[in-house]
């Protein structure tokens, strides 16, 4: 298989960072609020009072970890990114860090003291925010060719940086499982029911026992997108997000709609719309990410220059 290309790595990229700046105005709102007044565009200012194209932590650690990969990826370097992020405003949109998980600023705490990468995220059932998977879509570069026990093994190091249950670790799986198979060209529908067929395989092989990850029934023996949207939820929980963001990418057709519909969800709606980006900019291509949209993106020449250097390493 060919090294992953520029146009693939920006719109994985850009798909993010374009999500996220979306929801970063109307984060915390409820979905009644946004359906009285939905968001048709970038906007800016309200929750946070920030310009227009402002993004978050979601694509500033998101960043850090492609800044990894940019390097050869290495779990002690990114860890030391985070770190430099939420202490030096290293990868942030403008001036300073302004959103910060409690989950993920406790493991960067840990990190800055000493502890070992895998070891600094939290373990416990309710330490199972959003942070880890947030981030994760990076990964898909240097991991789209390599046999899943190692997809899985990298994965989980990754995730653990900030957040170390199964449940957290398994979304991150899901999810870039998912996007290993947009990037090979796969309809999305047919993705999901692939990832139906092979995720009792893969979690054999893996040793991972299926009542551990058995609150992925949704996805994995129902039909997701199906459901009417008051049964999709849009909180700060991984499992509500990665739900979301499938949800969102298959009852829309292009990646305005997608991101947009995650937007107006509302709660957690910066996340939920970096989620859905992420897999929306790879299944639509970065051509399809409006412009206008990109254009007003903070530090959209850096981002642009990082996917350029992600290309360089990789080939």
């Amino acid at each position: 298989m060919s090294a992953i290309n520029t146009d693939t790595i920006r719109s994985v990229l850009f798909g993010v960072a374009t999500g996220d700046a979306l929801g970063v105005p109307v984060e915390f709102s409820t979905r009644a609020q946004r359906h009285r007044d939905p968001v048709t565009d970038m906007t800016g200012y309200g929750t946070y009072n920030l310009p227009p194209g402002t993004w978050s932590d979601d694509s500033s650690l998101t960043f850090c970890l492609a800044e990894s990969v940019a390097e050869g990826f290495d779990l002690k370097q990114t860890a030391g990114y985070f770190i430099k992020w939420a202490r030096e405003n290293f990868w942030v949109a403008r001036g300073s860090v302004f959103d910060i998980g409690a989950a993920t600023c406790k493991a960067i705490n840990r990190l800055a003291q000493g502890v070992e990468p895998e070891m600094a995220g939290g373990t416990t059932g309710d330490s199972n925010g959003n942070g880890s998977l947030m981030r994760i879509a990076p990964l898909l570069f240097i991991l789209y060719n390599k046999p899943v026990h190692e997809r899985y093994l990298v994965i989980k190091q990754v995730s653990s940086l900030t957040h170390a249950h199964i449940l957290s670790v398994f979304a991150c799986f899901y999810y870039l499982e998912y996007a290993l198979l947009l990037y090979n060209g796969t309809d999305g529908m047919m993705a999901y029911n692939i990832l139906q067929e092979k995720m009792p395989e893969y979690m054999q092989q893996l040793g991972i026992d299926p009542q551990e990850v058995s609150a992925f029934d949704r996805l994995l023996k129902q039909k997701i997108y199906e459901l009417p949207e008051d049964q999709i939820e849009s909180t700060g929980y991984v499992l509500h997000t990665l739900e979301a963001s499938l949800w969102c990418l298959l009852t829309t057709d292009t990646y305005k709609e997608a991101v947009l519909k995650a937007v107006n969800l509302g709660h957690d709606t910066d996340t939920t719309a970096a989620v859905t980006g992420g897999l929306a900019g790879l299944y639509y291509g970065f051509k399809n990410i409006p412009k206008d949209w990109i254009s007003q993106l903070a530090r959209n020449k850096d981002i642009e220059d990082l996917a350029g250097r992600i290309a360089q390493k990789l080939n």
